[in-house]
Protein backbone atom coordinates (compact mmCIF):
# COMPACT_ATOMS: atom_id res chain seq x y z
CA UNK A 1 0.00 0.00 0.00
CA UNK A 2 2.79 2.41 1.22
CA UNK A 3 5.48 1.65 -1.73
CA UNK A 4 3.54 -0.16 -4.36
CA UNK A 5 5.62 -1.00 -7.67
CA UNK A 6 8.59 1.33 -6.29
CA UNK A 7 9.20 -1.79 -4.08
CA UNK A 8 9.60 -5.81 -4.44
CA UNK A 9 8.32 -6.90 -0.87
CA UNK A 10 7.96 -10.59 -0.04
CA UNK A 11 6.86 -12.13 2.74
CA UNK A 12 9.10 -14.13 5.02
CA UNK A 13 6.36 -16.03 7.21
CA UNK A 14 4.69 -17.94 4.37
CA UNK A 15 0.75 -18.40 3.64
CA UNK A 16 -0.66 -20.49 6.42
CA UNK A 17 2.46 -20.34 8.84
CA UNK A 18 1.62 -19.60 12.32
CA UNK A 19 3.95 -16.86 13.33
CA UNK A 20 4.35 -17.84 16.75
CA UNK A 21 5.51 -20.84 15.49
CA UNK A 22 7.64 -20.28 12.65
CA UNK A 23 11.78 -20.17 12.18
CA UNK A 24 13.81 -19.01 9.05
CA UNK A 25 15.34 -21.67 7.24
CA UNK A 26 18.77 -20.74 5.94
CA UNK A 27 17.30 -20.13 2.48
CA UNK A 28 15.10 -17.46 4.42
CA UNK A 29 18.18 -16.39 6.39
CA UNK A 30 20.08 -15.76 2.76
CA UNK A 31 16.69 -13.74 1.76
CA UNK A 32 17.57 -11.61 5.07
CA UNK A 33 20.68 -10.95 3.83
CA UNK A 34 20.13 -10.00 0.59
CA UNK A 35 17.19 -7.51 1.54
CA UNK A 36 17.54 -3.96 1.91
CA UNK A 37 15.35 -3.66 4.11
CA UNK A 38 13.61 -6.23 7.34
CA UNK A 39 10.22 -4.38 8.75
CA UNK A 40 9.06 -6.22 11.26
CA UNK A 41 6.50 -5.58 14.02
CA UNK A 42 8.17 -5.43 17.20
CA UNK A 43 8.06 -5.97 20.50
CA UNK A 44 9.46 -9.47 20.22
CA UNK A 45 6.86 -10.34 18.02
CA UNK A 46 9.18 -11.80 15.59
CA UNK A 47 10.92 -14.16 18.32
CA UNK A 48 13.60 -15.91 16.07
CA UNK A 49 15.32 -12.30 15.07
CA UNK A 50 17.23 -12.92 18.54
CA UNK A 51 18.76 -16.18 17.49
CA UNK A 52 20.06 -14.45 14.34
CA UNK A 53 23.29 -12.39 13.98
CA UNK A 54 21.73 -8.82 13.11
CA UNK A 55 25.34 -7.77 12.34
CA UNK A 56 25.07 -10.39 9.60
CA UNK A 57 22.25 -8.71 7.91
CA UNK A 58 23.08 -5.74 5.73
CA UNK A 59 19.43 -4.83 5.79
CA UNK A 60 17.89 -1.55 7.63
CA UNK A 61 15.48 -3.38 10.36
CA UNK A 62 12.75 -1.37 10.80
CA UNK A 63 10.52 -1.54 13.98
CA UNK A 64 7.40 -0.42 12.88
CA UNK A 65 6.62 -0.43 16.59
CA UNK A 66 8.84 2.46 17.48
CA UNK A 67 6.57 5.33 19.39
CA UNK A 68 3.98 3.01 20.09
CA UNK A 69 3.07 2.64 24.10
CA UNK A 70 2.87 -1.04 24.73
CA UNK A 71 1.28 -3.19 27.26
CA UNK A 72 3.02 -5.47 29.57
CA UNK A 73 0.15 -8.65 29.07
CA UNK A 74 1.40 -9.96 32.76
CA UNK A 75 0.32 -6.76 34.41
CA UNK A 76 -2.90 -5.82 31.91
CA UNK A 77 -4.01 -9.30 32.78
CA UNK A 78 -3.55 -9.27 36.46
CA UNK A 79 -5.02 -6.00 36.74
CA UNK A 80 -8.22 -7.52 35.30
CA UNK A 81 -8.07 -10.61 37.41
CA UNK A 82 -7.88 -8.67 40.08
CA UNK A 83 -10.45 -6.69 39.57
CA UNK A 84 -12.62 -9.81 39.06
CA UNK A 85 -11.19 -11.35 42.22
CA UNK A 86 -12.20 -8.17 44.10
CA UNK A 87 -15.80 -8.85 43.02
CA UNK A 88 -15.65 -11.92 43.87
CA UNK A 89 -14.67 -11.58 46.64
CA UNK A 90 -11.39 -13.84 46.24
CA UNK A 91 -7.69 -13.06 46.07
CA UNK A 92 -5.97 -15.74 44.32
CA UNK A 93 -1.81 -15.32 44.83
CA UNK A 94 -1.21 -18.51 43.11
CA UNK A 95 -2.86 -17.36 40.31
CA UNK A 96 0.01 -14.03 40.48
CA UNK A 97 2.97 -16.38 40.72
CA UNK A 98 1.98 -17.96 37.61
CA UNK A 99 2.53 -15.09 35.20
CA UNK A 100 5.37 -13.97 33.41
CA UNK A 101 6.04 -11.30 34.20
CA UNK A 102 7.31 -8.79 32.02
CA UNK A 103 6.19 -9.92 28.92
CA UNK A 104 5.03 -7.68 26.96
CA UNK A 105 2.00 -7.46 23.86
CA UNK A 106 2.76 -7.46 20.73
CA UNK A 107 -1.11 -7.36 19.15
CA UNK A 108 -0.61 -3.27 18.06
CA UNK A 109 -1.64 -3.75 14.46
CA UNK A 110 -5.07 -5.03 15.98
CA UNK A 111 -5.87 -1.38 16.89
CA UNK A 112 -6.14 0.55 13.91
CA UNK A 113 -4.92 3.88 15.75
CA UNK A 114 -1.72 2.24 15.89
CA UNK A 115 -2.00 0.69 12.55
CA UNK A 116 -1.86 4.14 11.47
CA UNK A 117 1.31 4.96 13.25
CA UNK A 118 2.81 1.54 12.30
CA UNK A 119 2.26 3.09 8.69
CA UNK A 120 4.22 6.16 9.03
CA UNK A 121 7.27 4.59 10.68
CA UNK A 122 6.77 2.32 7.22
CA UNK A 123 6.96 5.01 5.49
CA UNK A 124 9.60 7.07 7.14
CA UNK A 125 11.96 4.18 6.77
CA UNK A 126 10.87 3.74 2.67
CA UNK A 127 11.49 7.69 2.45
CA UNK A 128 14.88 8.13 4.84
CA UNK A 129 15.88 5.13 2.45
CA UNK A 130 14.58 5.99 -0.69
CA UNK A 131 14.44 10.50 -0.83
CA UNK A 132 13.97 10.35 -4.35
CA UNK A 133 10.75 8.98 -4.00
CA UNK A 134 9.89 10.45 -0.63
CA UNK A 135 6.91 12.35 -1.77
CA UNK A 136 5.16 8.90 -3.51
CA UNK A 137 5.55 7.32 -0.28
CA UNK A 138 4.21 9.95 2.15
CA UNK A 139 1.58 10.12 -0.11
CA UNK A 140 0.33 6.42 -0.56
CA UNK A 141 0.49 6.24 3.56
CA UNK A 142 -1.45 9.35 3.71
CA UNK A 143 -4.01 8.42 1.79
CA UNK A 144 -3.82 4.46 3.31
CA UNK A 145 -4.54 6.16 6.67
CA UNK A 146 -7.53 7.65 5.66
CA UNK A 147 -8.86 4.46 4.52
CA UNK A 148 -7.84 2.98 8.44
CA UNK A 149 -8.97 6.36 9.86
CA UNK A 150 -12.32 5.42 8.65
CA UNK A 151 -12.36 1.98 9.65
CA UNK A 152 -11.25 3.23 13.05
CA UNK A 153 -14.65 5.81 13.22
CA UNK A 154 -16.94 2.70 11.75
CA UNK A 155 -15.72 0.61 14.67
CA UNK A 156 -15.97 3.39 17.43
CA UNK A 157 -19.62 4.34 15.74
CA UNK A 158 -20.99 0.54 14.99
CA UNK A 159 -19.71 -0.44 18.76
CA UNK A 160 -20.73 2.41 20.87
CA UNK A 161 -23.91 1.77 23.37
CA UNK A 162 -22.91 -1.79 23.16
CA UNK A 163 -21.98 -4.14 25.75
CA UNK A 164 -18.61 -4.39 26.64
CA UNK A 165 -17.55 -7.91 27.24
CA UNK A 166 -16.56 -10.39 25.15
CA UNK A 167 -14.68 -13.87 25.16
CA UNK A 168 -11.98 -14.94 23.13
CA UNK A 169 -9.43 -17.60 22.19
CA UNK A 170 -5.75 -15.81 23.28
CA UNK A 171 -4.76 -12.67 24.53
CA UNK A 172 -5.27 -10.82 21.61
CA UNK A 173 -7.45 -7.97 22.01
CA UNK A 174 -6.10 -5.49 24.72
CA UNK A 175 -5.10 -2.74 22.65
CA UNK A 176 -8.11 -2.88 20.69
CA UNK A 177 -10.06 -3.22 23.76
CA UNK A 178 -8.27 -0.54 25.77
CA UNK A 179 -8.89 2.02 22.25
CA UNK A 180 -12.71 1.03 21.86
CA UNK A 181 -13.26 0.92 25.70
CA UNK A 182 -14.62 -3.43 25.69
CA UNK A 183 -13.54 -6.16 28.07
CA UNK A 184 -11.20 -8.65 26.67
CA UNK A 185 -11.96 -12.14 28.34
CA UNK A 186 -9.53 -14.97 27.63
CA UNK A 187 -10.01 -18.73 27.52
CA UNK A 188 -6.14 -18.87 27.92
CA UNK A 189 -4.35 -15.69 29.18
CA UNK A 190 -1.90 -15.98 26.43
CA UNK A 191 -0.76 -13.25 24.52
CA UNK A 192 0.65 -16.17 22.15
CA UNK A 193 -2.14 -18.68 21.07
CA UNK A 194 -0.49 -21.81 22.25
CA UNK A 195 -1.21 -22.73 25.88
CA UNK A 196 -3.07 -25.47 27.90
CA UNK A 197 -6.65 -25.20 28.24
CA UNK A 198 -7.33 -27.44 31.64
CA UNK A 199 -10.84 -28.48 33.20
CA UNK A 200 -10.93 -25.89 35.68
CA UNK A 201 -10.05 -23.02 32.91
CA UNK A 202 -13.12 -24.15 30.75
CA UNK A 203 -14.99 -24.53 34.14
CA UNK A 204 -14.18 -20.63 35.32
CA UNK A 205 -14.69 -19.61 32.12
CA UNK A 206 -18.39 -21.21 31.30
CA UNK A 207 -18.97 -19.57 34.81
CA UNK A 208 -18.01 -15.90 33.52
CA UNK A 209 -20.04 -16.40 30.35
CA UNK A 210 -23.12 -17.48 32.00
CA UNK A 211 -22.04 -14.06 35.19
CA UNK A 212 -22.01 -11.83 31.92
CA UNK A 213 -24.78 -13.65 30.07
CA UNK A 214 -22.44 -14.12 27.09
CA UNK A 215 -23.57 -16.19 24.64
CA UNK A 216 -21.22 -16.13 21.46
CA UNK A 217 -17.71 -17.38 22.37
CA UNK A 218 -14.92 -16.61 19.90
CA UNK A 219 -12.52 -18.98 17.81
CA UNK A 220 -9.42 -18.02 16.02
CA UNK A 221 -8.71 -19.29 12.37
CA UNK A 222 -5.64 -20.55 12.87
CA UNK A 223 -6.49 -22.68 16.26
CA UNK A 224 -9.10 -25.38 16.61
CA UNK A 225 -12.63 -24.47 17.19
CA UNK A 226 -13.19 -27.58 19.87
CA UNK A 227 -12.48 -25.82 22.95
CA UNK A 228 -14.77 -22.77 22.09
CA UNK A 229 -17.48 -25.10 21.15
CA UNK A 230 -17.43 -26.94 24.38
CA UNK A 231 -18.22 -23.84 26.16
CA UNK A 232 -20.54 -22.28 23.78
CA UNK A 233 -22.45 -25.93 24.07
CA UNK A 234 -22.51 -25.43 28.10
CA UNK A 235 -23.96 -21.77 27.61
CA UNK A 236 -26.07 -22.81 24.64
CA UNK A 237 -24.30 -20.35 22.55
CA UNK A 238 -22.75 -20.41 19.36
CA UNK A 239 -18.91 -19.99 18.20
CA UNK A 240 -17.60 -16.93 16.02
CA UNK A 241 -14.40 -15.81 14.54
CA UNK A 242 -12.62 -12.95 15.78
CA UNK A 243 -9.54 -13.40 13.84
CA UNK A 244 -5.99 -11.98 15.60
CA UNK A 245 -4.62 -11.11 11.87
CA UNK A 246 -1.77 -13.97 12.63
CA UNK A 247 -2.36 -16.00 9.52
CA UNK A 248 -1.44 -14.78 6.24
CA UNK A 249 -4.95 -14.57 4.02
CA UNK A 250 -5.65 -13.32 0.34
CA UNK A 251 -7.87 -10.37 2.29
CA UNK A 252 -6.62 -7.21 3.28
CA UNK A 253 -6.32 -5.86 6.62
CA UNK A 254 -9.41 -3.39 6.68
CA UNK A 255 -11.39 -6.52 5.22
CA UNK A 256 -10.62 -9.02 8.00
CA UNK A 257 -11.12 -5.93 10.39
CA UNK A 258 -14.34 -5.31 9.63
CA UNK A 259 -15.53 -9.08 9.37
CA UNK A 260 -14.06 -8.93 13.27
CA UNK A 261 -16.32 -5.92 13.87
CA UNK A 262 -19.76 -7.47 12.32
CA UNK A 263 -18.91 -10.45 14.49
CA UNK A 264 -18.24 -8.61 17.65
CA UNK A 265 -21.91 -6.91 16.67
CA UNK A 266 -23.43 -9.99 17.08
CA UNK A 267 -22.38 -10.35 20.09
CA UNK A 268 -22.01 -7.12 21.48
CA UNK A 269 -24.66 -4.92 19.99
Amino acid sequence: NIGKEMIDVTLLVPMGADPHDWEPTIRDTERLQEADMIIVNGIGYEHWLNSLEVTDIPGILVDTSNGISTLDSAKYDEEKHDDHAKEDGHDDEDKHDEHNHGVLDPHIWLNPVFAQLQVKNIANALSNSDPTNKNYYQSNAAIYNQKLNLLDTKIRTELSGCKTDFITFHDAFSYFSEEYGLTQHTIISSSDSHGEVTPKTLENIISLARELNIKVIFAEESTSTKTSQVIADEIGGKVLVLSPLEIVSDETYVEKMTQNLENLKDTLC
